[in-house]
């Protein structure tokens, strides 16, 4: 089905997905998370409603709908499914695989997919890990629990980083920070703007927007440092 729509509207059909999960998309965060301008959002948005792809109400914001959604699951799947190749087979590291997946994810058959798929194992999370959607449209579970929300002196695991500034997954790499790593919350600063971190029995500060962007398991025990 896919083949038979622009990339353009593949895009608009995605972006509904990430920025409205299972609720309605507003045209203002569609717009932020395009980068384009609210009026030609809105200007998409009839084009595809008319499309029967979504669902569009003025000032009550989008929804997907089953066509729609159909659309948006596949075109993630290849997404995600290309940054866990080009991570796992080619070497890119987590901050290089978004722009090129962003690139090939429009242009690749089922059968490829079906390959890639097969060669990695079907696996269920993106290197950022991120959800890889099934073939016939189901999310695996993922944590919605925020480090940035997270107590004191409590000990996690990371799982997911939902972000793709290569600038703040460079800064996690360079901490030693990934997928699976342990983690214990030490202290914040005063006005919680800073969490102090104890990873691999190193000190670490991250920002609270940086730490609002890491989602984490947390741990039944620990074996982490205790720290003063």
């Amino acid at each position: 089905m896919t083949s038979n729509l622009s990339q353009n509207v593949q895009d608009y059909l995605k972006a509904i997905l990430q920025t409205g999960k299972d609720e309605s998309a507003t045209t203002t965060d569609i717009a932020s998370r395009l980068e384009v301008s609210p009026a030609s959002v809105t200007s998409m948005l009839k084009k595809l409603d008319e499309m029967k792809l979504v669902k569009h109400e003025s000032y009550k914001g989008v929804v997907l709908t089953h066509a729609g959604r159909k659309v948006a699951l596949e075109i993630l799947r290849h997404h995600r499914l290309i940054e866990t190749y080009l991570a796992k087979a080619l070497g890119y590291t987590w901050d290089q695989v978004h722009e090129e997946a962003e690139r090939l994810e429009h242009h690749i058959s089922e059968e490829f997919e079906d390959r890639i798929a097969r060669i990695l194992g079907d696996p269920q999370y993106d290197p950022h890990g991120e959800p890889i959607p099934t073939k016939d449209g189901r999310i695996p579970p993922t944590t919605t629990e925020r480090l940035a929300d997270v107590e004191s002196q409590e000990s996690v695991i990371v799982r997911r980083v939902h972000s793709h500034d290569n600038t703040m997954l460079r800064l996690l790499t360079t901490h030693g920070i990934g997928i699976g790593s342990a983690l214990r919350i030490a202290s914040r600063n005063e006005d919680a703007s800073l969490l102090k971190l104890v990873h691999l029995r190193k000190n670490i500060e991250l920002s609270l927007d940086v730490c609002e962007k890491v989602f984490v398991e947390r741990m039944a025990s620990t074996t982490l440092p205790k720290t003063s």
